[in-house]
């Protein structure tokens, strides 16, 4: 017999874990290992209409990004809701933004919530889909 309550809560917690890896590169600014928990096949979506598809797409915008505008900045990313569906697929709803270098509070212009869909290949969770709106 199966304790699907200690499996949930392990998945629950593992899906939790890439968010929280994801922050930690981006506070690196770490383009590589923020871009290594995207699957291959990744897409991002973002206001504006910006678009990137793949783990290299979300890894370049992100090196140059790192390298720009968002140098020395840090992520901010609070799940409020973390859906397991089917075993190998999760739907994380969080608020989300960044904060640049010397802030420590995220400006209403930068509040968004982001919806993220994650999936386990081989015991490993990664993010499929990424999109975020203004909050």
């Amino acid at each position: 017999m199966t304790d699907t309550g200690t499996i949930g809560t392990r998945d629950d917690q593992a899906v939790r874990d890439v968010l929280h890896a994801l922050v930690a590169a981006w506070a690196a600014n770490d383009a590589d290992a923020f871009a290594a928990h995207y699957t291959d096949d990744a897409t991002v979506v973002l206001p504006g209409g910006v678009f990137h598809q793949g783990r290299e797409g979300v890894r370049s915008y992100m090196a140059a990004a790192f390298a720009g505008p968002l140098k020395g900045s840090t992520s901010v990313d609070e799940p409020e809701s973390v859906r397991v569906v089917g075993g190998d697929a999760a739907v994380v709803v969080s608020r989300s933004g960044f904060l640049l270098p010397g802030e420590e509070e995220l400006p209403a212009d930068r509040r968004r919530r982001a919806t993220w869909v994650l999936s386990r290949l081989d015991g490993v969770w990664r993010v499929e889909a990424y999109h975020n709106c203004p909050a």
